[in-house]
């Protein structure tokens, strides 16, 4: 996004490395640093690392060495430490994840109850909000059930943004979904970059990207082969494995 102010870095990846019981390597020494307010776009074959990269990020995932800090906070054992983070870093994954049994707004609701320790009213009126925002407070009495794909997505962006993060990740938030529920929710991403939400995307929605990015890293077989700019990622890349990439893609 071009003219966009970007802040001092908010998180720093340092050569992390992971290899899954089965001994697939997912992630060989990959290193990338994100600044407050920036979009960075993660694209990448399947099976390149990317998801793993995000569950790293928010502490899903175990890594096996390097190291990761956001906003000052090392991602390590300390128990605290990891529980500041997951509070700090919200994610939206490719399944919506939302309790079946519960309505919108209790699906909203919920952590900001038990993790922020705010009281029913407090949290309801954030979550009217923040259903407002992503365009569907008519659902808030609605259970997942009886939602369309894309709307179950909002209602879970709209879960990650009530714990008031300063950094989201999104898991091919979109590629769930049926072709014509896809914008509605790319419309909602976009409005969060343009507030300046630091995001971290991986996502095939190469339109998106070269809308709202920021930065685009190329990821393949667990490494950074190439970032930079999105216009220089998508009209001149460097690397002959992006080219190959791109030109499949476009």
């Amino acid at each position: 996004m071009q003219g966009k102010e970007l802040g001092d870095y908010i998180i720093e990846v340092e050569r992390i490395r992971k290899t899954f019981p089965d001994g697939v390597q997912a992630l060989y020494d990959f290193s990338t640093r994100i600044r407050r307010s920036e979009v960075v776009v993660v694209i990448g074959p399947s099976g390149a690392g990317k998801s793993t990269f995000l569950r790293c990020l928010n502490g899903l995932e175990d890594f096996d060495s390097g190291t990761i800090t956001i906003d000052g906070i090392p991602l390590d054992d300390n128990k605290e430490n990891r529980f500041e983070i997951r509070k700090e870093v919200g994610m939206v994954f490719q399944l919506f994840n939302l309790f079946p049994h519960m309505t919108v707004l209790e699906n909203v609701n919920l952590a900001q109850m038990l993790v922020r320790k705010k009281n029913h009213d407090e949290a309801t009126k954030v979550t009217m909000s923040l259903l407002e925002k992503v365009g569907i407070p008519d659902k808030a009495q609605s259970y997942p059930s009886q939602l369309s794909g894309g709307q179950q997505q909002r209602v879970a962006i709209a879960r990650a943004l009530a714990m008031v993060p300063k950094v989201m990740l999104f898991d091919e938030a979109t590629s769930a979904l049926d072709p014509e529920m896809i914008g509605e929710v790319l419309d909602v991403m976009k409005t969060l970059a343009q507030e300046g939400m630091t995001m971290v995307v991986v996502t095939h929605e190469m339109g998106f990207a070269r809308e709202v990015g920021d930065r685009v890293i190329f990821m393949d077989e667990g490494r950074t082969v190439e970032e930079g700019s999105v216009e220089q990622i998508f009209s001149n890349p460097q690397k002959e494995r992006t080219r190959q990439f791109i030109g499949q893609i476009l």
